[in-house]
């Protein structure tokens, strides 16, 4: 069809009227904001002539909602002449300090017994900083008195644990002699190879047999170039000394009940552990709690000020976490008690510094004579957090009948240096949780809620680690749990 478009009127007039309304959906003081805005809008028939000839008669109601979103920085008004400034987050600042700050508590420590010596870089001799006994001093050793039989050096706050590692070869020796039907494997993995690491384990072979008289043909060897589980994973790219310093190692793997943690089995099985008294430094539940709410997203670090009534002042961090745990003692030292007058020191990210200060009293006391804990270890292999295969069974028939009617049971964990601080952090967490999990669901079973359970991750640091980093003995050791048992006072 073809035609002619006439009559067409060269300016239209019309009209349309409406209303709407605004409603908030958050805060005003909330950076992303969220607004609802109904409406109705009517169009009338009013200037729908196109052509001079005809008209149109349409008219239009409209009823509905329009969604609107936006983000924004939050300005403060500024004084008359001044230039706008923008608000950095801010952080809300709180310290907890418990009613008594205990200085020691007596604990009955249940310590795993790690099934891996661990070897120097070009030696396939069992290092000097384990403990070798000689031939004649095999009858007088006891492994409940391993003081006796302490290594040569020894880093501080580990010593006790360190003592016990340190003696793993002379606990193996004397348990193999009381139990003539038990066998071990020797697996020894070096980079330099499997004969280099046979090598390391020979070394070991020969110990138990010509100090602790131990049949050979109830000890086998093995060489490997890595261990069944390696820390150093395919494409690591960082670490590595370290990481290899872990691998290169024997692992003392048996099928005997006698020298295996109750409920282990396979190449990474525990040996039965030491139990042993000793004072606990510093619990746990004794720390100053130091809380920086929002610090995350307001401080790139902050620092903690302890002054006491007399001026003087002790300086702790910088930290970057929204949460930090402080003995009460390292702050009070030998004081009976004190005020502090505590200031956090904060960094914004654009470089300001942030002070808020509050003050707490502390108290330092020593426990009653009566009151002992108890302590148990969980120990992780390299970057795993999960205990289900190797412990649950422990956990729930061993260690949680033994807690005692309205306890407290305060479970932290650690990680290595190995890494990121702040993957580590959340890996210490998920250890201590999955542990936490495995406690309360047997708790749970029996019909028990007598229990308080108390969970911290502090992931790397050195500063609270059971052990230190130097060398792959204790890096391996600080990939732990540690499950305190407080008894209700």
């Amino acid at each position: 069809m073809k035609g002619e478009l006439s009559n067409v009127n060269k300016t239209l007039l019309s009209l349309q009227i409406g209303a709407g309304f605004d409603i908030p959906l958050t805060s005003q003081d909330h950076q992303i904001q969220t607004v609802i805005s109904p409406f109705v809008s009517f169009h009338p028939y009013v200037g729908q002539s196109p052509r001079s000839i005809e008209t149109w008669n349409i008219s239009t109601l409209r009823v509905g909602a329009a969604l609107k979103f936006g983000r924004g920085t939050l300005i403060s008004v500024p004084a008359s002449g001044a230039a706008p400034i923008m608000n950095e987050p801010d952080a809300q600042f709180s310290v907890i300090s418990p009613k008594n700050i205990a200085a020691d508590r007596r604990v009955r420590e249940t310590f795993p017994l790690r099934n891996y010596v661990f070897f120097d870089l070009g030696s396939t001799e069992v290092p000097d900083r384990y403990v070798m006994l000689r031939k004649d001093q095999v009858a007088d050793f006891k492994e409940d008195q391993l003081e006796v039989f302490a290594p040569k050096s020894l880093s501080g706050r580990s010593r006790r644990g360190m003592i016990v590692y340190y003696n793993v070869l002379n606990i193996l020796g004397d348990r193999m002699g009381k139990n003539p039907s038990s066998a071990i494997t020797l697996v020894g993995s070096s980079e330099k190879g499997p004969e280099d690491g046979r090598a390391m384990a020979e070394s070991i072979k020969r110990y138990l047999v010509g100090t602790f008289s131990i049949d050979g043909s109830r000890i086998s060897i093995e060489g490997r170039d890595k261990p069944k589980l390696p820390s150093e994973k395919p494409g690591s790219t960082t670490d590595l000394e370290m990481l290899r310093a872990g691998d290169r190692r024997v692992s003392i793997e048996s099928r005997s009940p006698a020298l295996l943690m109750e409920f282990q089995s396979g190449p990474n099985a525990s040996l039965k552990p030491v139990e042993f008294n000793a004072m606990q430094d510093a619990p746990l539940d004794s720390y100053l709690t130091i809380n920086v709410k929002g610090g995350n997203e307001a401080y790139s670090s902050w620092m903690l000020e302890a002054m006491d009534e007399n001026g003087r002042v002790q300086n702790f961090g910088p930290y970057t976490r929204e949460q930090v745990r402080l003995p009460g003692k390292s702050i009070l030292g030998t004081r009976a008690e004190g005020t502090y007058k505590m200031t956090m020191v904060g960094t914004t990210k654009s470089g300001k510094t942030v002070r808020k200060s509050t003050s707490t009293h502390m108290v330092l006391w020593t426990p009653a004579e009566n009151e002992q804990g108890m302590r148990y270890s969980v120990i992780y292999e390299f970057d795993e957090s999960k205990t289900i295969n190797i412990y649950e069974k422990y956990l729930t028939d061993i260690v949680t009948p033994k807690i005692p009617v309205g306890a407290t049971v305060i479970i932290h964990g650690y990680t290595d240096i190995i890494g990121d601080a702040t993957y580590n952090q959340t890996l210490s967490l998920a250890r201590a949780n999955d542990v936490k999990t495995i406690i309360s669901n047997s708790l749970s079973k029996a019909g028990r809620k007598d229990v308080v359970i108390d969970v911290y991750g502090f992931g790397e640091d050195e500063t609270l680690s059971p052990f230190e980093n130097k060398f792959p003995e204790e890096r391996f050791y600080n990939q732990t749990v540690l499950i305190d048992i407080i008894p209700k006072k």
